[in-house]
């Protein structure tokens, strides 16, 4: 379930990718200007991901989560009537709507590390984390070729009105599917006592609700959060390998289209080549991790070893800027993708370390680190392919970000263990 809700939340988010050209020319908007439209879902996911993480940790997962699905579908649905305003009207509701989605998203990806910390064992949690984290690739592969027809069909704001519906209805699922380990009703006490034996914290959403009308976490654990080697080397190498996610999200089918001279209904089509690669070494990535770690190896080199490797083959994507034949461009963005899949293991080192009072909080600040790139990154390439006519700076661009990310794992984490706060 959370994979099928993570990949809903992922393709409203690419929404205005896909229909990007379409909506540039009708609103008459530049590369810069579709940067800073682009970027507006950043901002405010970033702004919310403190607060989300909190609301989580003091209400629990499946009420706040719920609450986040109706708000970011409603923004979703309302993107469509954009076209009925004129000129600047019509941009400021863009970059607002985009701004709502932010802040309705914010609570999703700390939600769903509470979720996998409170169901998985630590042996098995990095294959669960790799799961739901490649529902952003399977997002693209399965939404990409449908929004593209839907664009091409319909015309662009019927993209909108659909996908916010379908997030209508995963609601209502989520609500009748999802439930705290105790409270389930058809787990056993074997499999209780399993998830309990093996680190799962099974206790942490009836923990949340015995906090109500308490004090609110102590300031200090953002302090102590920050302050920590390991965290701060986690939470850099986030922001860079989410650089890559954003390149793709945004800027990718438009450079296919303007770059590589695709339709928008074969930018579609192509796009969800490197977002299935994406996909297989997204699950790849976190079975291999738990495969280490069952054969003896420690929880260090268990994560470390695939976010490497994976960080290093994603910066294949540079040799595009030196081929001409768009299939031979495609293979390579895929290579580039299935390499960050494999590398996209983040959320299972949060589940790994963060401390089991703030598991919330801890993964919006992490995720405050890692979606800082959904605002830098289309802003960047915009004024790298306004300034220099040409996408080929801004693949050189994400590819630096992955050499970063290898570097903040190697030479900044140090070992990865789970931290214990100071309650003083």
């Amino acid at each position: 379930m959370i994979f099928v809700v993570t990949a809903v939340n992922y393709a409203d988010r690419a929404t205005l990718s896909i229909a990007g050209s379409e909506v540039s020319k009708e609103l008459g908007l530049s590369k810069v200007a579709m940067g800073y439209a682009f970027s507006a879902f950043g901002w405010a996911y970033v702004i919310g991901q403190i607060p989300g993480g909190w609301l989580l940790d003091r209400f629990g997962s499946k009420p706040v989560y719920v609450c986040s699905i109706v708000a970011w579908s409603i923004c979703t649905f309302l993107q469509g009537f954009i076209g009925g305003f004129a000129g600047a009207t019509a941009v400021v509701m863009l970059f607002a709507l985009r701004f709502l989605l932010g802040l309705a998203e914010a609570p999703s990806f700390p939600g769903n590390a509470r979720i996998v910390a409170a169901w998985f064992p630590t042996a098995e949690r990095g294959t669960a984390s790799a799961i739901f984290n490649s529902a952003q690739y399977f997002a693209t592969a399965m939404f990409a070729p449908l929004t593209g027809w839907i664009t091409y069909r319909f015309g662009w704001p019927y993209v909108f009105f659909v996908m916010g519906a379908i997030g209508g209805v995963i609601a209502i699922a989520w609500v009748f599917t999802i439930y705290a380990p105790r409270e389930h009703p058809r787990i056993s006490p074997d499999e209780l006592a399993h998830i309990e034996r093996g680190g799962g914290l099974v206790d942490m959403d009836r923990e949340a609700r015995a906090r109500l009308g308490t004090a609110a976490p102590q300031r200090s654990y953002l302090s102590q959060l920050l302050g920590n080697r390991m965290l701060l080397g986690v939470y850099i190498g986030q922001y860079c390998i989410t650089t890559i996610t954003y390149f793709f999200l945004t800027w990718f089918p438009v450079y296919l289209v303007e770059q590589r001279g695709m339709s928008i209904l074969k930018a579609g089509l192509a796009a969800s080549l490197p977002a299935i690669c994406g996909f297989l070494g997204g699950v790849l990535g976190g079975f291999l991790s738990d495969r280490l770690l069952k054969a003896g190896y420690s929880l260090t080199a268990a994560r470390k070893i695939p976010i490497v490797s994976g960080m290093l083959l994603s910066t294949s994507m540079v040799l595009c800027n030196y081929v001409d034949a768009g299939s031979v461009v495609v293979a390579l963005m895929a290579l580039a993708f299935f390499g960050k899949g494999i590398g996209s293991l983040g959320w299972a080192v949060v589940a790994d370390t963060s401390p089991k009072q703030i598991a919330g909080l801890s993964g919006g600040l992490f995720n405050t680190f890692g979606n800082a790139a959904a605002i830098t990154t289309p802003i960047v390439i915009g004024y790298i392919v306004q300034w220099t006519h040409s996408f080929n700076g801004a693949l050189v661009f994400v590819a630096a970000n992955a050499m970063v990310a290898i570097a903040s794992y190697l030479f900044l984490v140090g070992r990865i263990e789970r931290v214990e706060l100071d309650d003083r």
